[in-house]
């Protein structure tokens, strides 16, 4: 056993039916983790998520929750925190984006976006966490963005959603922290998902894009693997409240 084995842990990973937390769920059961995953369109049986975690030798449990009701959110966060089998590790991965220019960006847009990237993060990280800080121990990983440092085109909710988890992410850290509960948020830089497909698209975006990315080309959902592992294991006990970029360099540059 290594600090980095997450053998009889039980993972939640929302927004898990593709891209991103896909791949996160993938990687935590690899490394040996349960997982549960939930998602507004997630099928009940026969995901491709679901075979990555079976293939992996590990257990899994699909369920449907519309993160853009705020009450199937509430009811979720209940279900998660009453269960016999306590959730080791959180990852708030689920989310939305709407593409106007700000002046013309309609209020259902906005909406929208604050409470699925924003509200409903806290909402089940309240009850999740408080379930966590019962027990003396849980980790809790947030999918923050590069727009939780920079202000981004025409994604005015985007970007205050995103800068609104870093936030959270360390106000958290510094309450709960101290009863063993690490908080903390991974900040995918341009990864190719469905998310980003209007850009990867856009030949004069995609290439302004790539020419700032040190690496040379767009992140793919495996790139967040290590790092969701690391995250969610003994091996980061003592990391607390960090904002940690996998961008190919993007910021750095």
């Amino acid at each position: 056993m290594t600090a980095f084995d997450l053998s009889g842990r039980l993972a939640v990973v929302t927004g898990a039916r593709r891209g991103i937390g896909r791949a996160m769920a993938r990687a935590l059961a690899e490394a040996g983790a349960d997982v549960i995953g939930v998602s507004a369109s997630l099928e009940k049986s026969g995901s491709d998520v679901e075979k990555d975690v079976r293939a992996a030798g590990r257990g899994f449990e699909a369920i449907r929750t519309d993160f853009a009701d705020p009450d199937a959110v509430r009811a979720l966060g209940a279900d998660l925190a009453g269960r016999e089998r306590p959730v080791d590790i959180l990852v708030n991965n689920a989310g939305t984006i709407r593409r106007a220019p700000a002046a013309e960006h309609p209020d259902t847009d906005w909406d929208t976006v604050i409470q699925v990237n924003l509200n409903a993060q806290f909402t089940l990280t309240r009850a999740v966490g408080a379930a966590m800080v019962a027990r003396s121990h849980g980790k809790i990983i947030f999918t923050a963005s590069l727009l939780s440092f920079q202000g981004g085109i025409t994604v005015p909710g985007y970007t205050a959603a995103k800068h609104g988890i870093a936030g959270l992410t360390k106000a958290l850290a510094n309450e709960w922290a101290p009863h063993g509960v690490n908080v903390n948020a991974i900040a995918p830089g341009y990864i190719a998902t469905d998310n980003t497909q209007a850009l990867q698209d856009d030949q004069d975006r995609s290439r302004a894009i790539l020419d700032r990315i040190p690496a040379g080309r767009w992140g793919r959902p495996e790139d967040l693997a290590g790092t969701t592992v690391f995250l969610a294991s003994d091996a980061a006990a003592y990391v607390h409240g960090t904002i940690l970029p996998v961008d190919g360099g993007w910021l750095g540059r």
